[in-house]
């Protein structure tokens, strides 16, 4: 991208400072800095809710160079039958601010529709480029994700806390609960009927849920599931300090007396624990981007995982009916957990993984398989 005139900065909490070039909308901007270490995929990521006001550091150098999938006038997402955005998570960004090394300002790709400055400006989302983001990937490794403030010459100024979200889930969930019914050709007449407890649930898990044959009910996050139907739960990803979605803390331990099927992803895993009785921790720096490598406790396999959280479950503390199922094989972080005798399981990482590696998805193939033998018993 051609330097720009208008200058700008990243200034983190521990008063380091960062030079670079605005691109996107020019205004400042608080936020917790994270990175992801992902090589592609800004669209999506972008638009996930578990980004939710937080600014995203992008350990690879070079981002927008496929541009954005969008209607070329409007700078608008595509939707499919269901009214779900088709390339991105959600139907808007996500993130706080977005920092690079290099920003491309010429795409090439056939579905490209406009460049990513110009999405990041008609979504208000200011972003930074000229700055060495290995360098400062290794700061917030050494000292922890901080709060930070992107400062744009010439736009008004902005405290580091002015961009704290006090409660992020509450933010990404529905108001009201959705209905959506399976897109299988032919589905069969014996349709599971799923309870999504949405947190901030990615685009992709619907889309696969519904790829399959199944009737969706998307709740919000603190819907109470009394006097609902379902033959299995689904706990999504979302944003944030699990500790905070008590109301949903309290409606998987009543979900857990029932006895059916249970799977949650990220977030969810979180959430699962601390119903289970289990604590949760923050990160230093949290799991984020497309390579994290999971062991799979019973078989010993090692996969490659996308993911996005800065909290994790403290394993010493499960109680015996549960037991850890899958580990980091960088930090040996809890990555999943699953209980002993009842069908309640949860992963760390995005087995539907967009962007990202998808050798995990026969998990949700497995939770759906227990719902049908569940269902039919």
């Amino acid at each position: 991208m051609k330097k720009c005139a208008v200058a700008a900065r990243l200034v983190l909490e521990d008063g380091s400072e960062y030079g670079g070039w605005s691109f996107g909308k020019p205004r400042s901007q608080a936020g917790e800095v994270v990175f992801t270490t992902g090589m592609t995929g800004y669209p999506q990521a972008l638009t996930d809710p578990s980004f939710r006001g937080q600014i995203l550091v992008s350990t690879y150098p070079l981002q927008g160079n496929y541009g954005v999938p969008v209607k070329p006038k409007t700078a608008e997402p595509f939707f499919d039958e269901h009214g779900i955005p088709i390339h991105f998570e959600s139907d808007r960004i996500q993130a706080a601010g977005f920092v690079v090394a290099e920003a491309c300002n010429e795409p090439s790709h056939f579905a490209s529709g406009c460049s990513l400055s110009t999405w990041l400006d008609k979504n208000d989302v200011p972003g930074i480029y000229g700055i060495d983001t290995r360098a400062l990937t290794i700061r917030l490794r050494e000292h922890g994700v901080m709060h930070g403030k992107i400062l744009v010459d010439g736009s008004r100024d902005v405290t580091i806390d002015s961009g704290l979200v006090v409660h992020p889930v509450a933010d990404v969930s529905p108001r009201e609960p959705q209905f959506y019914t399976a897109s299988v050709a032919g589905a069969t007449r014996d349709v599971m009927r799923i309870a999504l407890i949405d947190c901030g649930v990615k685009a992709n898990i619907l889309r696969w849920l519904l790829n399959h044959d199944v009737e969706l009910i998307r709740l919000p996050w603190n819907h109470d599931l009394s006097g609902i139907e379902y033959d299995g739960i689904f706990l999504s990803n979302g944003p944030g300090d699990p500790k905070a979605c008590g109301k949903t803390i309290a409606t998987m331990r009543r979900a857990f007396e029932r006895g059916k099927p249970i799977f949650g992803i990220c977030l969810g895993v979180q959430i699962m624990a601390l119903a289970a009785g289990a604590d949760t921790y923050k990160l230093p720096y949290g799991h984020r981007g497309q390579n994290q490598p999971c062991i799979d406790t019973e078989t010993k396999r090692c996969y490659i995982t996308s993911q996005n959280h800065g909290y994790a479950v403290r394993g010493d503390t499960l109680p015996k009916a549960w037991e850890p199922w899958f580990v980091n094989a960088n930090d040996n972080t809890i990555e999943g957990i699953k209980a002993s005798k009842a069908p309640f399981s949860a992963v760390q990482f995005h087995p539907e993984g967009c962007p990202g590696p998808r050798d995990t998805e026969f998990l949700i193939e497995r939770f759906l398989e227990q719902v049908r033998e569940a269902k039919n018993q």
